[in-house]
């Protein structure tokens, strides 16, 4: 089995894999008189639909006996109040600077205190699609959490006997253990008044305290599993991948990163006009093997957003839960879900996997292109960069604007563009990991590295036409790359009405300004949390590199 739950004798005891003082605290609170074993997805449905404040809807479950659930079972919608996103403000990882363990593991114990007299359920999933990589998750979240605990088993992949079968088979991966999280949405504290996150990745576990948001438990368990398979070999990704195969023989496999509303499942959803025979590995979360270039999807279903799908549109015939949204009667009196946010932003749902008809676990072929999508309105709709190091940075420097499924700190402004390392603000370990797992995929396994730009070019909107030509372009193998400028490791597909001119101090300036943001955000991880994200010297000489060309040409 993959990951380790049950130990000899002697191979528990302190200082042993498995066993620090965060996990001890959290793990004991799991073998409580006062917790109940959710089995299987049945038993979580009937839970959650007689939870206080579940609404019933009339909408079917598709083909839900296929993945666990009766042939009757209806999709169930549960609201959280005001609510309504994570808040990255509310975490605290075990082993990064400033923060205080000895203080948060006396909070958690009192948190599990707290719970004493409280039915706490316990379920288990796993995180991680094929005997290649498999983890178990353990979660224990009290009575009126049902719909938490069901839409997390529904998220991950539940212990049905397809699934215990590989599991039983798959790899060990090292010395890992299970992962346990504790969850208790209700608890609250003055001193964490947006709540509290607390992770303790070494040891796999995790506390979640007054955390209503489902978000917060998918991403949460995730964070875990990417430090698991971060540790053992793999790139751990937040984004999509699709394969599209060309000919018998010949095929493209493009892994798109992007936060929540950059297009990324957009993109890897795209059937192209179905000119490509394609195949989805997930829009989400995946991990690649940085030695084959294989990758392996870590969740079965899909946590969307609802706002583009509205009541009766045929891609709801695939929800299983929903989030945030609101209901309403239709006009034969059933109880039917009223999305596209009306209630609130970032409504979501649940889509089970039969959503993607060509869906996959994992996809053997090697990776060959990495796109980072971002929102910088001084790059035109696609950028190649060559060169590993350049590559790595520009992933870690990944541009974009905030969206609706964040919960921010007071003060902080919503409209500001932002860098997200990788579009992945959930790592837990340094950021050079992922800079070296990008770069050497880039270097050792030469795979192509892409800037996706989904915004706006210099306020000329950018259609999702034309990043899908640009796209096929790139698969086809008939791209018409040009120099970028005067920038001797970037190139670009020219397209009426993007072309940048270099002539244009105004416009050169600002891509100058823009870079140089880059830099400075490098520049800051050396010295920002004692050094914890810091970059080597040739990341930063990348960009100064880019900055450079573009001075030069406006002297």
């Amino acid at each position: 089995m993959s990951t380790k739950a049950r130990y000899a004798h002697d191979e528990i005891g302190k200082g042993k894999p498995g066993f620090s003082k965060t996990r001890s605290i959290i793990e004991a609170a799991f073998y409580g008189n006062n917790v109940i074993e959710v089995v299987n997805l049945k038993q979580a449905y009937e839970l959650a639909k007689n939870s206080p404040g579940t609404i019933v809807t009339d909408m079917p479950v598709y083909r839900g006996e296929e993945f666990g659930l009766k042939k009757d079972t209806k999709v169930l919608l549960f609201n959280d109040g005001s609510v309504t996103g994570r808040c990255a403000a509310a975490r605290r990882i075990a082993g990064s600077p400033n923060v205080d363990t000895n203080d948060l593991d006396l909070k958690v114990m009192d948190a599990i205190y707290d719970t004493r007299k409280k039915t706490m359920y316990h379920a288990e999933v796993y995180i991680g699609l094929d005997p290649e990589f498999m983890v178990k998750a353990h979660l224990l979240i009290p009575e009126g959490e049902e719909n938490i605990l069901y839409s997390w088993m529904l998220n991950f992949q539940y212990e049905s006997d397809e699934y215990n079968k590989m599991y039983k088979r798959s790899r060990a991966i090292g010395s890992e253990s299970d992962i346990y999280i504790f969850s208790d949405p209700q608890w609250s504290h003055p001193e964490h008044p947006l709540g509290l996150t607390y992770f303790n990745t070494q040891t796999n576990c995790a506390a979640l305290l007054g955390m209503r948001y489902f978000g917060e438990h998918k991403k949460g368990t995730l964070t875990i599993a990417w430090a698991i398979a971060n540790r053992n070999g793999y790139a751990s990704c937040h984004g999509g991948q699709k394969e599209y195969r060309l000919s018998p023989n010949h095929s493209y496999v493009a892994s798109f990163f992007g936060l929540s509303g950059s297009g990324k499942s957009t993109l890897t959803h795209a059937v192209h006009n179905n000119k490509y025979d394609i195949t989805v590995l997930h829009d989400d979360a995946f991990i690649i093997n940085t030695e084959t270039g294989s990758s392996i999807a870590m969740e079965p279903t899909y946590f969307d957003k609802t706002s583009d799908y509205p009541t009766g549109c045929e891609d709801n015939r695939y929800l299983l839960t929903a989030q945030n949204c609101s209901a309403t009667r239709d006009d034969k009196g059933n109880v039917v879900l009223v999305t596209e946010d009306i209630r609130n932003g970032n409504g979501r749902a649940i889509k089970s996997k039969l959503w993607s008809p060509n869906r996959v676990d994992k996809i053997e072929s090697p990776v060959n292109g990495i796109f980072w999508i971002m929102k910088d309105p001084t790059i035109p709709p696609i950028i190649k960069v060559n060169g590993s190091h350049l590559a790595a940075v520009m992933g870690a420097t990944l541009a974009t604007k905030r969206t609706n499924a964040e919960r921010l700190a007071p003060g902080v402004d919503p409209n500001r563009l932002v860098v997200e390392p990788y579009a992945n603000p959930f790592r837990t370990y340094p950021l050079v990991d992922d800079y070296n797992k990008f770069r050497s995929l880039v270097k050792d396994r030469h795979v192509e590295c892409y800037i996706l730009n989904t915004g706006d070019f210099m306020g000329k909107d950018i259609t999702p036409g034309v990043t899908l030509s640009v796209l096929e372009q790139v698969v086809e193998g008939n791209a018409q790359l040009k120099p970028w400028g005067p920038f001797s490791n970037m190139e670009t597909i020219e397209v009426e009405g993007y072309v940048p001119d270099f002539d244009d101090e105004t416009y050169v300036n600002t891509l100058k300004a823009r870079m140089t943001e880059r830099l400075n955000f490098i520049f800051e991880k050396d010295t920002e949390d004692g050094g914890y994200n810091a970059l080597p010297t040739e990341a930063k000489e990348a960009l100064a590199k880019v900055i450079s060309e573009a001075h030069n040409h406006v002297k």
